[in-house]
C-alpha cells in the first residue's frame, strides 16, 4: 500500500450555512443554487450544492464528463435518466455516471431540497458564470423576458463545452 501523503497546512477548513445570507446563492432556470463548497475549497475534488427546486423546476436534459450525485432532503424529484423515469423522495440519493444523459424535475406542489455533489469542481463556476445572485437560499431567481431568456439560452449553449457539459433533447 502507497504511504499517505502529508497533510496541506494550506489548506483549512472550510465550513458552509446554507441559510447564510453572505452565502453565495445562484438564480438559475428557475432554481436557486446555493454554492456551499467550491472547487477551491476541496482542492477541485468536488464542489457541493444546495438546491431548492420549486415546483416545475429542474434543468433540461443534458450530460457531462463528471460524476453527479443528488440527495433529497425534502420534497421529491422525477429524474430522467438515459430515459427511464423515477421518483427519488427525501432520504434517498442517487448518482447519475458521468456522460449519462439525464434531467430531473420537481414534478410535486411543494418544494423539493437537493444536496448535490459533483466530482470533480467546476460546475459551481458554471453555475456563478451562468447565473443571478439572488438574495436567500429559497429566493426565486429574477423570471427574464422572452428575449432574455434566449440570451440566456444562447448563454448557456456558447458556455456549456468550456463547462464539460452537452445540452440534450431528450434525457
Amino acid at each position: 500500500m502507497d504511504k499517505i501523503p502529508a497533510d496541506d497546512p494550506q489548506r483549512n477548513l472550510a465550513v458552509a450555512k446554507s441559510d447564510d445570507p453572505k452565502q453565495l446563492h445562484i438564480g438559475l432556470v428557475g432554481n436557486t443554487y446555493t454554492i456551499l463548497l467550491t472547487g477551491k475549497d476541496t482542492a477541485g475534488r468536488y464542489c457541493l450544492i444546495d438546491m431548492h427546486v420549486p415546483p416545475g423546476g429542474g434543468p433540461p436534459p443534458h450530460r457531462h464528463d463528471f460524476e453527479e450525485s443528488f440527495t433529497v432532503l425534502e420534497g421529491e424529484i422525477e429524474t430522467t435518466f438515459r430515459g427511464e423515469h423515477a421518483t427519488v423522495r427525501a432520504g434517498q440519493s442517487i448518482n447519475i455516471p458521468a456522460n449519462a444523459p439525464h434531467q430531473f424535475r420537481n414534478i410535486s406542489e411543494q418544494p423539493a431540497r437537493l444536496l448535490c455533489v459533483c466530482s470533480p469542481a467546476g460546475q459551481e463556476e458554471f453555475f456563478m458564470e451562468l447565473g443571478a445572485p439572488v438574495a436567500t437560499r429559497t429566493t426565486a431567481p429574477p423570471k427574464p423576458d422572452p428575449s432574455g431568456q434566449a440570451e440566456l439560452r444562447a448563454k448557456t449553449v456558447a458556455l456549456a463545452p468550456k463547462y464539460r457539459t452537452e445540452l440534450l433533447k431528450e434525457a
